[in-house]
């Protein structure tokens, strides 16, 4: 397990590797048509090292890497903040986010799909602002109704959700505990809207929403939510997320990647459909 900016330099330098054996050069073939020394290149691939934005587009361009989605993706991942439409936009709320709660959104702005469980809270993709406000308001101890701070966080919550309006959209994938659906967050009247914010959303082509009821009993998510994050242009750069109350911890070896994968999978089959699964949780926004 490592924390997110080592993640995303061992990934990004994996992928450099790929790219240059991709073009049939040799480490230091590579390092002379950048001009600099082979043990550069080396750290780099290795993520021994951090590597700035413009040196990825120099390694790129010698690779003759044209792809523009690629290439942002990998700029991205070097921390670079110059980029078109929704990639970088929360780089204005730097002042109030930490820093891994950036690299989530980063990751979340560039994947192509999402798998998430959720055992106590709606996903921050699907909420509405007050069920928002609700939940930053008690995640982040110290805030009340008047503080700027409460405002910015509830802003990049609503801002993330551009991911599924996107050209592609994200693909969200979500399992919901049932107490997620229970659960009164905001008192009852937040409640019933988000409920049926879900019910909402769940019929979007790119959405696909299911619920594991408390008759389904023990499963293999019982002990806490996760994220997968895929990436359609390269696979190694899918990536576990585990949030905790002070940091998050990212699991990228293959063999984590599997674990998680199938452990989502079951609990899909274990779920109700999606269709079922709209029907019961608009059965219980009726009564909220």
């Amino acid at each position: 397990m490592q924390h997110g900016p080592a993640v995303r330099r061992r990934k990004l330098g994996a992928e450099l590797r790929a790219l240059r054996t991709g073009a049939g050069l040799t480490s230091g073939e590579a390092a002379r048509l950048v001009g600099w020394h082979q043990s550069k290149v080396s750290r780099i691939e290795t993520g021994a090292s951090g590597v700035k934005p413009a040196d990825v587009r120099l390694l790129l361009d010698a690779y003759g890497i044209a792809d523009s989605q690629l290439r942002e993706l990998l700029l991205v991942l070097a921390g670079s903040d110059v980029g078109a439409g929704r990639h970088h936009w929360w780089h204005a709320y730097r002042g109030v986010l930490p820093p891994t709660y950036r690299d989530f959104i980063s990751l979340e702005s560039q994947a192509s799909a999402m798998s998430t469980l959720e055992t106590s809270v709606v996903p921050g993709l699907l909420q509405t602002p007050e069920y928002a406000r609700a939940v930053t308001r008690a995640a982040v101890g110290g805030l009340d109704e008047t503080d700027e701070r409460l405002d910015a966080l509830v802003e990049v919550r609503l801002a993330r959700q551009d991911v599924l309006r996107g050209e592609p959209p994200l693909e969200l994938s979500a399992v919901l505990d049932e107490a997620v659906l229970r659960r009164r967050i905001g008192g009852p009247g937040v409640m019933a809207r988000q409920l049926w914010r879900l019910v909402e959303a769940g019929r979007l082509p790119q959405v696909r929403l299911q619920v594991l009821p408390f008759t389904a009993g023990a499963h293999v998510g019982i002990t806490g939510p996760f994220v997968i994050f895929s990436f359609s242009r390269t696979s190694d750069l899918d990536v576990v997320v585990l949030d905790h109350l002070t940091s998050s911890l990212y699991l990228e070896r293959k063999e984590d990647l599997q674990a998680y994968t199938e452990a989502f999978a079951t609990l899909q089959f274990h779920a109700l459909s999606p269709e079922e699964s709209l029907d019961y949780i608009a059965g219980i926004a009726d009564g909220a």
